[in-house]
């Protein structure tokens, strides 16, 4: 197993022919939809759109990018691209952090040096961190992927096989969204090599994810988590992105307008942004996003990811230890995440160490609030370091 240090370069014929194409997108009529209640609203795609193909600085972002030390290497045939940040401490535990979808290892800018530097963020030496950032197979710099079928299951075959060639034996997790996936399914079947399980997101193995009676959640957790307006909108992604990938993959890989809506409109919706969602998220920064989807032609293999891992199912059990998730666990609830489930449910499926209710924050969690998960994350290891 080859790692070979790894740079990120894009052609300046891709950028060029990403501006030709912008410059000539066929926008779509639009009615009524002022409020976005009939998806993205045109006017302030446009704008975003304007700004990608005139005023948006790829290299700036690719540079800031190429600032931490990022690898490629292949595990059983499928390409794996991550960074690794090793910690500034005299103990640095290690932890793999897992990104979702439409999220991107870039996700975790904010977050990645704060672990593994807590000095100089405020923090304590004694919290340091070495930091692996990889990018989910078929995802951004992993991939193209060579076959089908690798889903939150073999990544987190693949991400034991990964650590231990960096040296570490046991390893934190910790995930969002799909990466919430690959963060329970490795404390529940790779419990040998798991220190804990940081989850920013309520997947439980066994358990499905619409388990959990209303009347469970504690006044203080119905508090912090509000009124909840989630509808069949906000889950439609799964039923196409695992029923009908090829299909959509031929328009988003021939539209970079298209595949931009069809993100943002998810960036905006699952956020904590009150329907700002630059409050959560610039014009840079969400181009950056849009760019690596683009650039990387991996938006096919980001729903070949989704569909491997058949995301509507619950983890299935593949042992009879009690609780599911034996190892030491913590879940940090933000209030405008997907998902919501009661402490008393989670507790009862993991060795709960931690519970946090986040003030604010929604599904991409370490990218809407670096702080607070940087500190729930180190407040939660700390107890649990060697």
């Amino acid at each position: 197993m080859e790692i070979i240090p790894f740079k990120i370069d894009i052609p300046q014929s891709k950028i060029d022919a990403l501006r030709d194409r912008l410059a000539n997108t066929n926008w779509a009529p639009e009615l009524d939809n002022d409020d976005w209640s009939y998806g993205v609203n045109g006017t302030y795609l446009r704008e975003l759109m304007s700004y990608w193909q005139h005023d948006f600085d790829w290299r700036a972002q690719e540079s800031r990018i190429n600032a931490f030390p990022q690898f490629r290497t292949e595990i059983d045939g499928v390409p794996i691209h991550f960074i690794h940040v090793r910690g500034k401490g005299p103990n640095p535990t290690p932890i793999i952090l897992n990104h979702g979808w439409p999220w991107t290892f870039w996700d975790f800018k904010d977050v990645i040096m704060k672990l593994a530097d807590p000095e100089a963020h405020g923090g304590n030496p004694e919290d340091a961190f070495d930091v692996v950032v990889p990018s989910l197979p078929g995802f951004c710099f992993s991939g193209p992927l060579k076959k089908n079928g690798v889903g939150y299951v073999e990544t987190a075959e693949l991400w034991v096989t990964l650590m231990k060639s960096l040296g570490y034996e046991q390893f934190v997790t910790h995930g969002g969204d799909a990466g919430a996936f690959v963060s329970a399914r490795l404390g529940h079947a790779h419990r040998e090599s798991i220190i804990g399980v940081h989850l920013s997101f309520p997947i439980l193995p066994g358990v499905p994810h619409d388990a959990g009676d209303p009347t469970d959640f504690t006044q203080e957790e119905r508090e912090a988590i509000g009124e909840q307006k989630r509808g069949p909108g906000d889950f439609v992604h799964v039923l196409i992105n695992s029923a009908d990938p090829q299909t959509l993959a031929w328009a988003m890989h021939d539209s970079p307008v298209g595949q931009a809506a069809w993100i943002l409109l998810r960036r905006r919706a699952w956020s904590d942004c009150n329907g700002n969602i630059e409050s959560k998220f610039d014009k840079d920064t969400l181009l950056t996003y849009l760019s690596l989807y683009w650039f990387t032609d991996c938006f096919i293999g980001s729903e070949l990811f989704c569909r491997a891992s058949n995301f509507p199912a619950p983890i299935e059990l593949v042992n009879e230890i009690k609780p599911a998730i034996s190892v030491p666990t913590a879940v940090a609830m933000l209030p405008k995440d997907l998902m919501h489930k009661p402490r008393s449910l989670v507790a009862a499926h993991t060795d709960l160490r931690q519970w946090t209710l986040f003030p604010s924050g929604g599904h991409f969690g370490a990218a809407e609030e670096p702080e607070l998960m940087a500190e729930d994350i180190r407040s939660f290891v700390r107890p649990l370091r060697k």
